[in-house]
């Protein structure tokens, strides 16, 4: 989450700026994107008129420490993820580390950590083969993995546009509109293999971003693909509650809503009644033992600040009370350990948290 700078965005053609974007959001969870994918605003520029949510000094200094930790733990390889789960998944992590990066202002060879962007950059381009497929295919949660590397690189594509990218950035996103599934019931979505005959919210809204960030940097995508993914996603919610399902008719759930509110608005559906009712659904059902704490505050806290208004004067306050009293500090340095199910490493974690709590910087990237 994070990045909506601009209104332009594509499934409904929307260049009726909400009030409280006046030019682009400022591309938020993938860190500081001078020109995000999502953003029509220059570097550092602001699409929010002024708000009360800053960064304090306190919280300053850990978003450095944060961004010195993943620093320290980059790979040769120009990965991230060192041990456990996050080794397996050296792909995914390297794409949630570099949007931290880019949440602060770090692009490829700009700022203090521009080289570390480069290398992870570098390092998920080198991934993706012939086929469009990166170098974990093996993995049973493929997509998922193919789904957040590819929101990275359409991201920084979206700012960079460096003509060596977009070769292989396409054949990534091709990847993704072929895997689309379209089975009854479950059109629209995808799941965690390339060949689908189902699908799941949670891999559906990695998609439906990464087509939209790709989209949105110039590179072809049929506004169908767009189109049936949102109507996937609508299907999927409670209309009781509010809330959004695994799976259309299932129970809802505080991470999947988080998810698709925020890809509903990625697609330009900032007013709808649905992404309103997500909204409230989140504030209701905020714990800090949620088992997938982690990822689903990854697009809780853009989906939030996205609503803006009071709705993230509100939010970033407690996220913000909640992050700070979990941080590891050692010196300079600072990260956040796993907790939950849903936790998976410290690169993980730090990662997003470092992200969320830069998203007053107005850098929102996804």
């Amino acid at each position: 989450m994070n990045l909506l700078c601009s209104r332009s965005v594509g499934c409904y053609t929307e260049l009726n700026l909400k009030h409280h974007f006046q030019a682009a959001l400022a591309a938020l969870c993938l860190g500081a994107f001078a020109q995000a994918a999502f953003a029509a605003a220059t570097p550092g520029s602001s699409t929010r008129p002024k708000d009360t949510v800053i960064v304090d000094a306190k919280t300053e200094a850990v978003i450095k420490g944060g961004l010195k930790y993943l620093a320290s733990k980059q790979q040769p390889s120009g990965a991230w993820g060192f041990s456990g789960d996050e080794q397996r998944r050296q792909v995914a992590m390297t794409g949630y580390t570099l949007m931290a990066f880019q949440a602060a202002g770090h692009l490829p060879g700009e700022g203090e950590y521009g080289k570390n962007v480069t290398a992870g950059m570098n390092y998920l381009l080198d991934s993706i083969g012939p086929d469009g497929l990166y170098n974990m295919r093996s993995d049973g949660q493929y997509m998922y993995s193919h789904g957040i590397a590819t929101i990275a690189l359409a991201e920084l594509y979206g700012q960079t546009k460096s003509p060596t990218m977009r070769p292989k950035l396409d054949k990534a996103v091709k990847v993704i509109i072929s895997a689309q599934a379209t089975e009854p019931g479950h059109e629209g979505g995808w799941r965690y293999r390339p060949i689908a005959k189902d699908a799941d919210i949670s891999v559906t809204v990695l998609q439906l971003v990464a087509i939209r960030a790709a989209k949105n940097g110039g590179l072809e995508v049929p506004q169908r693909t767009i189109d049936e993914a949102v109507l996937y996603v609508k299907r999927c919610q409670d209309e009781r509650t509010g809330g959004f399902c695994y799976q259309p008719q299932r129970d809802p759930g505080f991470a999947r809503t988080a998810a698709a509110i925020y890809s509903l608005q990625v697609c330009g559906l900032y007013d709808d009644p649905m992404v309103k009712k997500g909204s409230t659904y989140l504030f209701d059902n905020l714990r800090e033992d949620h088992e997938w704490f982690t990822y689903g505050n990854f697009y809780a806290a853009s989906a939030q600040y996205m609503v803006g208004g009071d709705t993230w004067q509100k939010w970033y306050p407690k996220m913000k009370d909640i992050l700070l009293a979990q941080v590891v500090k050692q010196g300079d340095v600072a990260y956040w350990e796993a907790r939950g199910r849903g936790g998976v490493g410290p690169t993980f974690c730090t990662a997003v948290y470092t992200m969320i709590l830069a998203m007053p910087y107005h850098y929102i990237p996804l």
